[in-house]
């Protein structure tokens, strides 16, 4: 699996990350046997980056990734998680805040960016991990809480990584816009950024991620196929995790005709889509199973003709200022 350097950090991740929001049960319960067979799958076939959350799940990814990850040698993987919600247990019967997560814990995550909250979300998420130290610690989700987060959390992550348990600092976001504020405000070294920089989307070139290419901090990009629609552009998909629009549907579809013509798959392209960007050091990808596993990595293997870039140009499907693979601009 190849490698890429973070930024201007000395981490190196693989191109081809696992993220474990679905481990977490992310729409659908996941067992813990088909959780450990998925992480130990993604091993085997050489990755070695590995992204979580306390959200995920609530602690439940970062449970089964620690089991899995604690038996390997520390140094011969990289480990992401993020700060800014705390899990704490609620009364009996209260709904979860975030229903998306099924057969998860009691427990439930509360916001807190502030200095003390991230301090101890780290010591919980190290105790969740069975882990002494974290690789890349990111701010996660602060879309309405950017003050506390400058004022507290970037403070906490500064001071982590000064002491050694934690590499690399960040933030991680489903916008573009305040990721550019934190480059801007605060000492990051890596940025996730979610379904911003994607075949339908590629409204984080101009600005985050030019700004991160010039300055070197490293960027990883999550939401690939934009919540389902570049995975399977049928009718009803989602786009955003909402409906997609028809006009973005039949866009979508048009990318998939391509695909198919030439003798490859949307799925494929989105990947090297994605990795083509200079400022791009890999991308995650979720699975709740092995035979998803197997499914991203043959799609991150297969063979996209440079025909398809130079016709998906040709037609304005993307952004002419877009890199794309064997091509300009």
């Amino acid at each position: 699996m190849p490698r890429h350097r973070l930024g201007r950090t000395p981490i190196e991740i693989t191109r081809l990350g696992l993220g474990s929001a679905p481990l977490g049960g992310l729409f659908s319960p996941v067992s813990d046997a088909d959780a450990a067979a998925t992480v130990a799958r993604a091993w085997d076939l050489g990755i070695r980056y590995f992204d979580t959350a306390p959200l995920y799940g609530f602690g439940l990814a970062e449970q089964r990734l620690g089991a899995f990850l604690r038996t390997q040698p520390r140094d011969s993987f990289v480990l992401s998680t993020k700060v800014g919600r705390l899990l704490r247990r609620t009364t009996a019967g209260e709904p979860p805040p975030d229903p998306a997560y099924k057969g998860t814990p009691p427990e439930r995550p509360v916001f807190d960016f502030s200095y003390d909250g991230v301090m101890r979300s780290v010591d919980e998420s190290l105790a969740r991990l069975g882990l002494e130290r974290i690789d890349i610690l990111f701010i996660h989700d602060p879309d309405d809480h950017y003050d506390a987060a400058i004022g507290g959390a970037v403070r906490a992550l500064d001071r982590l990584r000064r002491d050694g348990t934690v590499r690399a600092i960040g933030a991680g976001m489903n916008q573009h816009g305040m990721l550019a504020r934190f480059a801007a405000e605060a000492p990051v070294d890596a940025f996730l950024l979610a379904g911003r920089y994607t075949l339908l989307d590629q409204s984080a070139r101009a600005g985050l991620m030019a700004t991160c290419a010039a300055r070197g901090i490293g960027l990883v990009l999550g939401g690939v196929y934009n919540s389902g629609i570049l995975a399977n552009p049928h009718e009803g998909a989602t786009f955003n995790y909402q409906r997609a629009a028809p006009a973005l549907l039949a866009r979508a579809q048009r990318l998939d005709g391509l695909c198919r013509a030439h003798g490859t798959a949307l799925k494929a392209a989105a990947i090297r889509f994605a990795l083509a960007h200079p400022a791009v050091s890999g991308i995650v990808l979720g699975a709740r199973s092995a035979q998803e596993i197997d499914e991203n990595v043959a799609m991150a293997r297969m063979d996209v003709p440079d025909a398809l870039w130079a016709e998906i140009q040709r037609e304005g499907l993307v952004d002419p200022e877009a890199p794309v693979p064997g091509g300009g601009p």
